[in-house]
C-alpha cells in the first residue's frame, strides 16, 4: 500500500473488493445510510448532489462530508473539508461500482487530496489499510443478508497491557481461542450468547475475528484489538439482520456492556 503522487501535488490512496449483487443492490449497500451502517459505522446520507454524509466513529468522532457528484448506481464523490483532522488537507472520496460477470460487482474507493509535503501520507495510508477488514464485512453482508433490515451495537474498551495478552484474555473469556476459518463456534461461561461460523481470523499486532452468526440472530460479530495511546483498544461490533434484529439488540447490548466492564474494567461503550 502506498500513496500515489503526481507533479501537481495531487495524492491518492485506494482500495477495492469484488462482491456479489447487481449494481443496484451493491449501490444500496454503499450509498444509503442503512446500507453503510450495516457493515461500516452508523451513517446518514442525503442521497443527492449537495447532500450531506455523516459517519459516526464513536463519541466525539463524527466525520462530515458533502456530496459533489451523484450518479446512481455507479459513482459518487464526497468532499470532507476537515480531511484527517485539524491542519490536514481536505479529502475527496470517490466510490464506484462496476458490474462484473457472474452476478458480481467491483467496488472501489479512492481518497484524494492535495499537498506539497508528505506530512499526512502515513495517516492516509492508515485509512487505506483499514478498508480490507470492512470490505470483508461488506462482502459477507451482500452474500448472506442482502437488503435485510438490520440493527447493531458496538462495545469498546480501553485497557492496560500488551495487545497479545489482552487479546488472549478476550479469547479465553469468550471461549474463542485457537480458532480457524470455517470452524463452528459458541461462547460459553458468563459470556452472552454468540454462535456461528468463523469467517476470518487474523493474529499479530492488530488481531481480529469475524464471525457469521446464527444466534442470537442471523448477523455477524467483528472483534478487534489494537494498541492505542499506551493502552489496548478492544471493540466488539455486532450487527443482526431480520425482523428480530432490533429487539435482540435492545436486549443484548446492556448485557454486553456489563460483561465488558466486568472483564476489562476501564471500558467505554457506544452503540452503532
Amino acid at each position: 500500500m502506498s500513496v500515489k503522487k503526481d507533479a501537481s501535488g495531487r495524492r491518492s490512496v485506494e482500495a477495492e473488493v469484488e462482491v456479489p449483487g447487481t449494481p443496484e443492490e451493491v449501490w444500496a449497500a454503499i450509498a444509503t445510510g442503512p446500507g453503510v451502517s450495516s457493515w461500516f459505522v452508523p451513517t446518514t446520507i442525503e442521497e443527492r448532489e449537495g447532500g450531506e454524509i455523516s459517519a459516526n466513529f464513536g463519541p466525539g468522532m463524527e466525520s462530515n462530508s458533502t456530496i459533489e457528484s451523484w450518479e446512481p448506481p455507479h459513482r459518487f464523490v464526497a468532499e470532507n473539508a476537515d480531511g484527517m483532522g485539524p491542519g490536514s488537507p481536505a479529502m475527496a472520496t470517490e466510490w464506484s461500482v462496476e458490474a462484473r460477470s457472474g452476478g458480481k460487482c467491483l467496488v472501489r474507493v479512492v481518497h484524494r487530496w492535495f499537498a506539497d509535503t508528505d506530512d499526512w501520507d502515513k495517516q492516509f495510508e492508515g485509512v487505506e489499510k483499514g478498508w480490507p477488514a470492512f470490505f470483508r464485512i461488506l462482502r459477507l453482508c451482500l452474500t448472506h443478508f442482502r437488503a435485510a433490515p438490520s440493527a447493531s451495537f458496538q462495545i469498546m474498551a480501553f485497557t492496560p497491557g500488551a495487545t497479545a495478552d489482552v487479546w488472549a484474555a478476550l479469547g479465553r473469556n469468550l471461549a474463542l481461542s485457537g480458532l480457524a476459518a470455517g470452524r463452528d463456534v459458541r461462547t460459553s461461561g458468563d459470556a452472552p450468547q454468540l454462535a456461528g461460523i468463523v469467517e476470518h481470523v487474523a493474529e499479530g499486532k492488530e488481531p481480529e475475528f469475524l464471525l457469521r452468526l446464527e444466534a442470537p440472530a442471523p448477523g455477524y460479530a467483528h472483534l478487534v484489538a489494537m494498541s492505542m495511546g499506551g493502552q489496548v483498544y478492544l471493540s466488539l461490533h455486532c450487527c443482526l439482520f431480520g425482523d428480530r434484529a432490533a429487539a435482540t439488540v435492545t436486549r443484548d447490548e446492556p448485557v454486553w456492556q456489563a460483561w465488558m466492564a466486568k472483564h476489562f474494567p476501564s471500558s467505554i461503550d457506544a452503540t452503532t
